[in-house]
């Protein structure tokens, strides 16, 4: 892929699912994957309650095996869910009963952030899950490990029927507060303008992002399908100090 394509020459790169992955991740120190409705958030919810995550990419038969071979709990399908089981819904784990001994690993399959953190990660790539509810942790997590090395920043998006990306502006906002948060008190340096763009985006809708949110294709979808409750989860704005970080295949809070 030609460098112009991965934004070469700037320090802090930003693009949108799993080729754009591809294109800007090389020779970043840390690339941050953001799919606020709803993998993201529910990765960091998960994290925040003491569980190690599993990214996977599809809930299909094959799920199950993985699930049971490393002896983790499976997030089912949010149709399928009965009373206190784990989906893709973050309300889900904060309804769970999580004694300890419990829940302590979970399966978390998704065919949008969860994939391309595992491709990332097939990569060489260090992936950090990012949200609206840990983006300013995030942020400076990995600005106090960067030391000055390239990051990269990825909107998972959706999907259309077809399987092609549909662009989701609440991933382009939860990008941009993710570096918000990278940058400080700090003017932008070495961001690409696309980067810029996603940064400007989240600064314009900030005052008003929790309803710009719930109105956005994906809010109004899940909304209508009733989670709304997974919809206030995400728009909880620095809720989180986790930092989920993919390490050795499994999500943990690098924070702690």
């Amino acid at each position: 892929m030609s460098p112009v394509l991965g934004q070469a020459g700037y320090r802090v790169r930003f693009d949108w699912g799993p080729i754009g992955a591809d294109a800007v991740a090389p020779g970043a120190a840390y690339v941050a994957v953001v799919d606020v409705l709803s993998f993201t958030t529910t990765l960091t919810v998960a994290v925040e309650q003491g569980i190690s995550v599993l990214p996977y990419r599809w809930r299909d038969d094959s799920a199950v095996a993985f699930a049971r071979r490393h002896g983790a709990m499976l997030a089912v399908l949010r149709s399928q869910a009965g009373p206190g089981q784990i989906t893709l819904s973050p309300e889900s784990i904060l309804r769970a009963d999580l004694r300890p001994g419990r829940v302590d690993r979970l399966v978390l399959p998704s065919p949008n952030g969860s994939a391309i953190a595992v491709r990332l990660a097939g990569a060489g790539a260090t992936v950090v899950g990012v949200c609206l509810r840990n983006a300013a942790a995030a942020g400076a997590w990995v600005r106090g490990r960067a030391a000055g090395r390239p990051v990269a920043v990825v909107a998972a998006g959706e999907r259309w029927p077809d399987g092609s990306l549909r662009p989701a502006v609440e991933d382009l906002w939860g990008a941009g507060a993710f570096l918000d948060g990278l940058i400080g008190p700090e003017d932008p340096d070495g961001f690409s303008p696309e980067a810029s763009a996603a940064l400007g985006a989240y600064r314009g809708v900030l005052p008003r992002l929790a309803d710009a949110l719930a109105e956005t294709v994906s809010g109004r979808e899940l909304r209508a399908n009733g989670f709304g409750g997974d919809v206030a989860v995400a728009a909880a704005i620095g809720a989180s100090s986790a930092v989920p970080v993919l390490r050795e295949g499994w999500f943990t809070d690098g924070a702690t």
